[in-house]
């Protein structure tokens, strides 16, 4: 079918992209045809579907219904024409053209040479198989995590840095140059509340895992003070006699009293200090405020304060990140922008342009007259009926607010890189959007196409309502614990003869890749739901269950003793091998539309449908007593290359593949 030639280079040849060899194989016959038939209607491109049905082919285009109204006949007759002039002769990965479905053309595979060159792809390359890089190679910023350092990183924020760490492995493998940029939030009314907890109790250094001991105080504190302000507030209405407004204030001052009575029942020592301590205070309202200005303006003492609870807190945060296999390359403290003067400046040349107005004496950012004004709106892809909210940049007070520090921000991560990618919750979409308005208001057109919002949905517990201020979360820390706690046991109940030693080891590993999977696995767009019973899972769509794969296909290589001497891909003839074979040509192509479309949940999707078929395969057919050898030779390459590729999605993923569960 093809020459001696093409034999031989396909021998010889190993891709990065094995489908897109036989897309392009496709794509030429096709022009070929094309030219012989209907010369002067040579496409430029050709664009190829996956037939919905197996016996269809592989690959199919529809061109012929294109070509033949332009030529006034009928898409089957001319799909039949182009068929007969098709020469397959020196397209080895191609076996046959066929005309279909009244004018498609279907391209079925030469699974003989296009198992041979994707096994023998993806055993040489390995770790690279996989990864196809870009032409232009980008400079790329991923911020991610960026938890306010007030209390432990709790599961309904432990999908951000794990989103964050695979988007950034992902743009790697494509070949763009990362760096993983945490931000810390320490300007801001919510740190000043801690660190007014932490100095009342005389600045104590903790007697545990220090991001667990700063949120009990940052809740205890919080609680206090809602309490006594609550007070003064029903205090102030004797005098009004609004009898609305002061049930409304009862009601929310028994609610917190009930909070309080719950926290002073689980941290008796800590509450009663802090009670102590801001009993004194007449207004600690005030004092926060006056704290959270000093500490915005520079001032030594509050510097000093801040800082070192907020380091005591993002201490804590690394031990957690760092066994949840999340890395930074840089932590940026917003503090520290602010007293640069780049906060500064940046309003400066915002109020020399036409869309900012003091109003009471709060600067305000009118986005939507940005928005109209410069013709962004198609570009923001916003409705025409949509208004833009305007962003308030300075308080009445004199502080920023968030959105107008991270303007600097911003800018300040573009002089460093292409690209940036903000992983924040989509409940900050109107921000991110006005962030990138502002740009463009400035002149940073650049820099405004080239911001990206990741917006991701919530992470729920089942029957658990989480709220960080009233102390009502569950750590990340916690749910690894557990975790890796359900992973020890099923790892025992499977593997009861393993070494203790062992069982701890993997049990780490598969409960840790467990939550990372369960929180990737699902389209960043739709919430997480948190089930024990899914997450932890050995038999069907979980991280344990992909490892398990693994780890079996280990075991086969292992059982086997010996590498593949002669393997006779020709003798790979069963459907579900060849769908493996397929799946593994896949990869690559898989790859490139995750990082380009920033989707995590397409790999870990297409992990487990790749561990599904392997496990029909496992459970239908011998490998190593498989006859004539030369197929168990063959089966042995290609349980190989099914290890290589798990555990390089897995990895894509942030999740250790075990060899041994």
């Amino acid at each position: 079918m093809f020459s001696i030639k093409s034999e031989l280079v396909l021998r010889i040849m190993i891709s990065d992209n094995p489908i897109a060899d036989f897309r392009s194989e496709c794509g030429a016959l096709l022009k070929r045809a094309i030219e012989k038939v209907c010369p002067g209607e040579t496409p430029e491109r050709v664009i190829f579907e996956r037939p919905p049905v197996w016996e269809y082919g592989q690959l199919a285009s529809s061109i012929c219904f294109e070509l033949a109204r332009k030529l006034g006949e009928k898409p089957i007759n001319l799909a039949g024409r182009l068929v007969e002039a098709a020469d397959k002769s020196v397209f080895p990965l191609v076996e046959d053209v066929v005309a279909a479905g009244g004018g498609y053309i279907n391209f079925h595979i030469n699974f003989a040479n296009f198992s041979r060159l994707t096994l023998e792809s993806v055993r040489q390359l390995d770790n690279d198989y996989g990864s196809v890089k870009v032409d232009k190679p980008l400079k790329i910023i991923v911020e991610h995590t960026s938890v306010n350092p007030l209390h432990p990183i709790h599961i309904g924020q432990a999908r951000n840095p794990v989103l964050g760490d695979s988007l950034a492995r992902m743009l790697k493998h494509r070949g763009h140059t990362v760096y993983c940029h945490y931000y810390v939030d320490d300007v801001g009314r919510q740190t000043a509340v801690v660190a007014y907890g932490y100095d009342k109790l005389g600045r104590p250094a903790p007697a545990e895992k220090p991001d667990h001991f700063i949120g009990k105080i940052y809740t205890i504190t919080s609680c206090l003070v809602e309490i006594k302000r609550l007070k003064r507030e029903l205090e102030r209405t004797k005098t009004t006699s609004d009898d609305e407004q002061t049930a409304r204030l009862n009601r929310e001052l028994d609610e917190w009293v009930g909070i309080a009575f719950e926290l002073r029942s689980k941290y008796p020592e800590l509450f009663e200090k802090l009670l102590q301590g801001i009993e004194k205070d007449t207004d600690p309202e005030k004092s926060i405020n006056q704290l959270n200005r000093a500490y915005e303006n520079g001032e030594k003492d509050a510097k000093q304060l801040i800082r070192e609870v907020s380091r005591l807190c993002l201490g804590g945060f690394m031990e957690t990140l760092k066994r949840a296999g999340v890395f930074h390359d840089s932590w940026d403290w917003e503090s520290d922008l602010v007293w640069s003067g780049m906060v500064s400046a940046i309003l400066e040349e915002l109020k020399q342009t036409p869309f900012t107005q003091r109003l009471g004496g709060v600067l305000e950012f009118d986005a939507e007259k940005a928005v109209n004004m410069l013709g962004i709106r198609e570009k923001l892809g916003l409705k025409k009926d949509y208004a833009v909210p305007s962003l308030t940049l300075v308080r009445a007070d004199g502080t920023t607010l968030y959105t107008t520090r991270d303007i600097a921000y911003t800018l300040w991560k573009f002089k460093k890189a292409d690209k940036c990618v903000n992983v924040i919750g989509m409940e900050q979409s109107l921000a991110q959007l006005q962030l990138k308005i502002a740009l463009y208001a400035l002149g940073f057109h650049r820099q405004a196409d080239n911001l990206v919002h990741f917006a991701y949905n919530l992470v729920t517990l089942p029957g658990y309502k989480m709220s960080s201020r009233r102390g009502r979360y569950i750590s990340f820390d916690e749910v690894m614990d557990e975790a890796v706690k359900r992973a020890y046991e099923e790892v025992s109940k499977r593997s009861p003869q393993m070494p203790e030693e062992d069982k701890i080891r993997v049990a780490e590993i598969v409960g840790i890749g467990a939550v990372r999977y369960a929180l990737v696995e699902v389209d960043p767009a739709k919430p997480v739901e948190f089930n024990w019973d899914r997450v932890i899972n050995f038999e069907k769509n979980s991280g344990p269950y992909i490892q398990y794969t693994h780890a079996r296909a280990c075991s086969i290589l292992r059982k086997a003793g010996k590498k593949p001497e002669k393997p006779a891909y020709e003798l790979l003839k069963e459907r579900l091998e060849r769908e493996i074979v397929l799946a593994l040509a896949d990869l690559p192509q898989v790859c490139i539309e995750a990082a380009e479309l920033l989707k995590p949940s397409l790999i870990a999707e297409y992990a487990n449908n790749l561990a599904d078929k392997f496990n029909t395969f496992y459970n239908a057919y011998p490998v190593i007593k498989a006859q004539p050898p030369e197929l168990s030779d063959a089966r042995l390459a290609l349980v190989d290359a099914v290890r290589i590729v798990l555990r390089n999605a897995l990895d894509l993923l942030g999740i250790v593949a075990p060899e041994k569960m």
